[in-house]
């Protein structure tokens, strides 16, 4: 149990590392907070930063999920790796390291998948990538490629099996994306949200 929770609070602050801050602050003297949404997220270090920062940046926070649910193989703890990856997205989005402000939890939701399951990684990454090009919303396509997420486990578990904490896990996490996103949905329908140009 001491162990199980160590993990736990390790998860915690791996996600917790402000990849958004630290890029920002290291290698252009800027603090993204200050700019932009003032969300640390890979999509506000693109439109503040650039494409090299944002893809680091999205790169980073995806490795913190996946490393968060390796944790459980690495200190080979018996417990399903989706429980330190949650806590990984959560310590994302509520960084004690950056003041509680941090991501909307696109990027290391996706990381925790990447280890968890990932063909449901590939497929909502393509999907995710479709959407983008088609829509340039980079807000829009992080919500589609949840519900992508989410129709993807309930007809993998009609067609083979049912893996009812994925689906749990999945569902929390795209709810709490969609939720992280509320402001992007106000600008979306308003038509103010901004577009990617880089694609």
């Amino acid at each position: 149990m001491v162990q199980l929770i160590l993990i736990l609070v390790l998860a915690y602050l791996i996600g917790s590392i402000p990849s958004g801050l630290i890029v920002g602050k290291v290698f252009y003297k800027m603090d993204i907070r200050e700019h932009g949404s003032g969300n640390l997220g890979g999509t506000n270090t693109f439109r503040v930063l650039g494409v090299k920062a944002g893809l680091a940046v999205t790169l980073a926070d995806i490795l913190k999920g996946t490393l968060a649910a390796a944790l459980t193989v690495i200190f080979s703890v018996d417990v399903n790796p989706l429980l330190p990856g949650v806590l990984a997205v959560l310590g994302h989005t509520y960084p004690i390291f950056a003041g509680f402000r941090g991501g909307k939890a696109v990027a290391t939701s996706g990381g925790v998948l990447l280890f968890c399951a990932p063909y449901l990684f590939l497929t909502i990454l393509l999907g995710f990538f479709i959407s983008l090009y088609i829509t340039k919303y980079v807000s829009l396509s992080s919500m589609i490629a949840g519900i992508i997420a989410v129709l993807y486990v309930v007809v993998f578990g009609f067609v083979k099996a049912w893996d009812i904490p994925l689906l749990v896990v999945v569902l929390l996490l795209v709810s709490f994306v969609i939720y992280r996103h509320r402001a992007n949905i106000k600008r979306i329908m308003d038509k103010t949200e901004p577009k990617i140009k880089w694609l």
